[in-house]
């Protein structure tokens, strides 16, 4: 029985000791909290300064590190800007390279076509300038289909 209630009192300080524990927690967490909100305060004053709203009450020194950190955002932004458009010109660039061997290709590929349909042309021609194709056999049906008379032309 006395180990019984021994280790009842033992769970009892344990628990004790975890809410004692979380207690702690919970004020710490209070505090954090109100550092936060204190954080997000100064924020947005700062952010409705940059917008240029409630100006009115600065001093001269809050304008001038205004202004200066104004001027250090619009630096950064154009120099981001310039590095994309940088990228963006060689990536043009690298296709422009692409399309112009591309377009020399194709124009081989343009002469050889045209070179052998010429060939092609003038041996044609040569073979009707030697004679060789100018026998001409045309055939002509005249009348009705079951009395077809057969006509022969040579040239």
């Amino acid at each position: 029985m006395h180990e019984t209630i021994e280790r009842y009192r033992s769970h009892v300080k344990d628990n004790q000791t975890d809410n004692s524990s979380s207690v702690e927690d919970v004020q710490y967490l209070k505090q954090e909290t109100t550092t936060m909100a204190k954080k997000v305060e100064l924020l947005e004053v700062a952010k409705r300064k940059l917008l240029g709203e409630g100006l009115g009450t600065c001093s001269i020194e809050e304008l001038i590190q205004i202004e200066q950190q104004l001027e250090r955002s619009a630096c950064i932004v154009r120099a981001r800007k310039m590095q994309v458009y940088n990228e963006q010109i060689q990536q043009l660039q690298a296709k422009e390279k692409m399309l112009a061997a591309e377009n020399v290709t194709l124009t081989e590929k343009c002469v050889i076509q045209t070179d052998q349909g010429t060939q092609e042309i003038r041996a044609d021609i040569q073979n009707i300038e030697n004679g060789d194709n100018s026998d001409v056999e045309t055939e002509l049906f005249i009348g009705p289909p079951e009395r077809r008379v057969k006509q022969r032309w040579l040239k």
